[in-house]
């Protein structure tokens, strides 16, 4: 549905416990140095403003897409679904997929990646790491190759963990970094690309009414590259 007051961060449900919305790419998740307007004041500012709410708004930021991201997000409007939404992401009953688009083609059609991830803050960057090195994190997903044109070739990732960076850098490893991906592929993307990966479906079980839902959204379709996959992106949606 339309959003009246940031027509450009399209709602696509909303009760009592959960906000859902489409992240516009290159908007932060929350404030950050830049400065720009973030999706989690947006949103704070869109509740307050719709439902004319006094004082202060309660929204819970529970999982995160990395600025230059864009797809489906969900958001806790009380604590208690906050509690129970995060505690089905750390149990790993939270189920997120993702497009991308990377450079080259997988060796393996499908296939799961386990990689172990070392985040260095003052850089904001992720590397891989060995298993036994005391900082670094598991990291695991899943995809499938949908097709390969033109040297790239369009995957659908099940994410399994929800480290910093983790498609990027997992990609990265393999060989097939990701398009438009300036700080993990800068030697196969020109600047000013925008990355191909897009979040395009979120699964849980509601906090409080215990139904399993599912939302999902598709990357811009008129936009290359998605717009070379339009026929299998529908599809697979």
């Amino acid at each position: 549905m339309a959003n009246p007051i940031y027509p450009e961060i399209p709602i696509i449900f909303e009760d009592n416990h959960l906000l859902i919305v489409v992240k516009p790419p290159n908007m932060p998740t929350q404030e950050d140095e830049s400065g720009d307007l973030d999706l989690l004041t947006a949103l704070k500012e869109d509740v307050k403003k719709r439902y004319s709410k006094p004082g202060a708004v309660y929204l819970g930021l529970v999982h995160r897409l990395d600025r230059p991201v864009g797809g489906v997000m969900v958001f806790a409007r009380t604590s208690k679904a906050a509690s129970r939404l995060s505690e089905s992401i750390r149990s790993r009953a939270f189920g997120k997929s993702y497009w991308a688009i990377v450079h080259g083609t997988p060796k393996k059609a499908e296939d799961k990646l386990v990689h172990y991830l070392l985040k260095d803050k003052s850089t904001n960057t992720v590397s891989t790491a060995a298993k036994q090195h005391p900082e670094a994190k598991e990291a695991i997903l899943e995809y499938k190759t949908i097709g390969t044109m033109n040297n790239l070739s369009l995957v659908s990732i099940q994410l399994h963990t929800g480290r910093s960076h983790q498609i990027r850098v997992q990609f990265a490893a393999i060989g097939c970094p990701l398009y438009g991906d300036q700080k993990y592929g800068a030697e196969y993307n020109l600047a000013g690309q925008q990355i191909a990966l897009w979040s395009g479906k979120l699964a849980f079980e509601h906090p409080t009414l215990k139904e399993n839902l599912t939302f999902t959204s598709l990357p811009p379709l008129s936009a290359f590259p998605w717009n070379v996959w339009n026929e299998n992106l529908y599809d697979q949606n």
